[in-house]
């Protein structure tokens, strides 16, 4: 048996294990075994890899591509080491872009050893025109994926605003881009040209970078994931280029698990599918919030304190702000110490709560909290009606209530945390500055409402000495 066929049966094993680990990570309980399937079929694909090159390729190529792991590897574990969970978002996204230059290169790559020198392949016929077509094709996604994943990286990590871009006739422009692309391929598939390729090249670059500069902070989560699934695609039409099955099969896995996620958290918002992947295709912003809400009302950290020795019944919603505080560990010594007193204390999660799918769950596992009392928004929505005391830890767009009832608002329709039903809300701010979203909260000056100000996991703490 040859080192390509031996390749080969490595590559049906560590796609097995890339759909074990898929199906691991659906759970709780099974997701650190689902991570170990992961990293065993990651491990079995490299080795494959390297082990075909040996046979194919010089001994420079060898020495380098052990070096480009080696680099690629000391990278990867430092930034794991480093990176916050608050910044694990925008690490994503970058990490997303990196797949998408990738498959660009490969398909330039391609170009310059085939369609470039056609006359010393081993395509031929219709094969060929096939060829000239992926590799097209994965120039293109790959492309979109690299500038729309920069973009995400920006807006995720505040370096750019986070409102949504709104030039004159956006949505003609995608689909002008669409257009131009198609029209392309078809001249290139004709006759590959390097003159078109730097076209399609450049139309998609500009492309990636307007559908998610056109998508608004609010819908940044489902943008994270539809980049996920861009890139699995991506990746797809790279293993169709260097004809390698796992490729293939492991992008596919990836595009579709991520295209699927996105259309459950679009669900989950109120969002439609086609306008968020379409760069917010048909979604307009809303005018400027300049309601007088009247004054909001402030509380301490023992009078909340107080609110919750009394209480029968407690609902906390984190957010966004409770990951940068790393509030976490004491509010789950807090819903210790409640649940000692005979208080009854779950969790509200919004499917997009935090700026990553699953982010809050992540934290509160972290801090060993419950997971049976880690409900998610569909389960726990009704019984805010009957709760004594809420406590908003670091959310705001999720727990507006303009989304239900301000049809002008830019978050107008996106199912929300119905905390505003409790009898009595405590939200944990900084200050009174707007959500992600951008979007001003009514909560805040609610009758029930009352705002605890300043760091969250200090005010928790201050809650627990009360206590």
């Amino acid at each position: 048996m040859n080192a390509h066929s031996i390749a080969e049966a490595a590559y049906i094993v560590a796609a097995l294990l890339f759909i074990l680990a898929l199906a691991g990570l659906s759970k709780h309980e099974t997701a650190k075994q689902g991570i170990v399937y992961g990293i065993a079929g990651m491990v079995i694909a490299l080795a494959a890899t390297i082990g075909v090159a040996t046979e194919h390729a010089a001994t420079i190529a060898i020495v380098l591509l052990v070096v480009a792991v080696v680099i690629g590897a000391a990278i990867g574990l430092w930034r794991a080491r480093i990176v916050a969970m608050t910044g694990m978002p925008e690490l994503i996204a970058l990490l997303h872009s990196f797949v998408g230059l990738a498959a660009v290169l490969v398909g330039w790559s391609g170009y310059y050893s085939v369609e470039h020198d056609s006359g010393q392949t081993e395509f031929a016929g219709s094969l060929l025109r096939i060829h000239h077509a992926e590799v097209f094709i994965g120039i293109f996604i790959g492309a979109v994926t690299f500038t729309g994943s920069i973009v995400a990286n920006l807006k995720l990590s505040a370096r750019i605003k986070s409102s949504p871009l709104m030039l004159p006739g956006k949505n003609y422009l995608n689909i002008g881009a669409l257009v131009a692309f198609v029209v392309l391929t078809v001249l290139f598939v004709r006759s590959p040209n390097l003159p078109l390729l730097i076209a399609v090249t450049v139309v998609a670059l500009a492309l990636g970078w307007h559908l998610v500069a056109s998508i608004g902070g609010g819908d940044m989560p489902v943008v994270v994931s539809m980049l996920n699934s861009y890139s699995g695609w991506a990746a797809a039409a790279s293993g169709f280029l260097l004809n390698n099955n796992l490729l293939i099969v492991t992008g596919a896995l990836v595009g579709s698990s991520g295209a699927y996620l996105s259309y459950i958290m679009c669900t989950a918002m109120n969002r439609s599918f086609i306008s968020v992947i379409a760069g917010g295709f048909g979604i307009e912003a809303g005018p400027a919030d300049d309601t007088d809400y009247g004054e909001h009302r402030e509380i301490t950290a023992e009078d909340t304190a107080e609110l919750l020795k009394d209480a029968s019944t407690v609902i906390i919603t984190p957010g966004y702000g409770m990951a940068v505080a790393q509030a976490q560990y004491p509010v789950a010594d807090l819903t210790r110490k409640l649940r000692e007193r005979g208080v009854d204390v779950r969790f509200g999660i919004h499917p997009v709560a935090g700026r990553l799918p699953g982010h809050m769950n992540v934290l509160l596992a972290e801090a060993k909290v419950p997971y049976d009392i880690v409900l998610e928004m569909d389960e726990i929505n009704d019984d805010f009606g009957d709760t004594s005391v809420v406590l908003v830890i670091g959310a705001n767009d999720t727990v507006n209530p303009a989304a239900a009832d301000d049809p002008s608002s830019p978050i107008a329709g996106m199912p929300v945390l119905h905390v505003w039903e409790a009898s009595n809300v405590v939200v944990f701010k900084r200050s009174m500055a707007a959500g992600y979203a951008g979007v001003q909260n009514p909560l805040f000056f609610r009758d029930n409402s009352q705002m605890l100000f300043g760091d969250a996991k200090a005010r928790v703490e201050d809650i627990i000495r009360a206590l």
